[in-house]
């Protein structure tokens, strides 16, 4: 059954199509890769689901139409975004910016979910004090993956986790990923790093200025020749 549900989604930057009639779908409980070159229109992919551009075409969770709301609504529809460059509020403490990824919850399991962060994500607990931008950039993108999960999410969007980080940390942000995919949460995962993106996916599409130009399980896509020429360099 389809989680996410996208049908021809078009967005525009003034003239220039960044993303073309791009139509997919990502089922509960499955964790799927966009995958393609800078500028083919990944993030831009993301944004206009999170509804933070204007776009054209249908987004459904579940049953509901996405398009028809604002991007504040849909936390608590159960989608959250874990953006590029992190975002988190530098100024704030760690424990307050996990406080800010349940802005919207008025429920008595927040506390629950705060400790069951800090069980996921050590590091965090060690530095809830701290000022978040004094962070390293490993625990900044913690934080920002922490702060999403105070929003019980449905479906994590996942834009370029990887992106600054030395490689133990990389396979650090990775392990946790997928212990988040274990415990139930749907994922839609942009990564650059296309062949570790793969590797822990089990289905992707591959875009190109704009368009899906392939979709398959993982595993297939890793075979592939073309993508493999493309995009793990070989």
């Amino acid at each position: 059954m389809a989680l996410l549900d996208v049908r021809d989604l078009e967005v525009h930057y003034g003239g220039i199509k960044a993303v073309k009639g791009v139509s997919f779908a990502v089922d509960e409980g499955e964790m799927v890769c966009l995958i393609g070159a800078n500028g083919a229109g990944k993030t831009t992919t993301l944004k206009a689901i999170a509804r933070m551009l204007p776009a054209h075409g249908e987004l459904r969770l579940r049953d509901e139409r996405l398009d028809r709301l604002p991007s504040h609504a849909l936390i608590g529809r159960g989608l959250a975004l874990v953006p590029e460059g992190r975002g988190i509020f530098a100024r704030l403490t760690v424990a307050e910016n996990l406080d800010m990824g349940a802005y919207h919850r008025s429920d008595g399991e927040i506390a629950t979910d705060l400790a069951r962060v800090y069980d996921l994500l050590p590091r965090l607990k060690e530095r809830r004090q701290q000022i978040a931008g004094t962070l390293s950039g490993g625990e900044q993108q913690m934080l920002s993956l922490g702060r999403a999960l105070m929003g019980r999410p449905k479906l994590l969007l996942l834009d370029e986790p990887s992106m600054g980080l030395a490689p133990l940390m990389v396979q650090k942000v990775f392990e946790v990923v997928q212990e988040v995919a274990r415990q139930g949460v749907t994922i839609l995962l942009v990564e650059q790093n296309a062949k570790l993106a793969l590797e822990v996916c089990a289905r992707g599409y591959v875009m190109e200025s704009g368009s899906i130009t392939l979709a398959d399980s993982a595993a297939n896509l890793l075979a592939d020749s073309r993508v493999r020429a493309a995009y793990l360099g070989e």
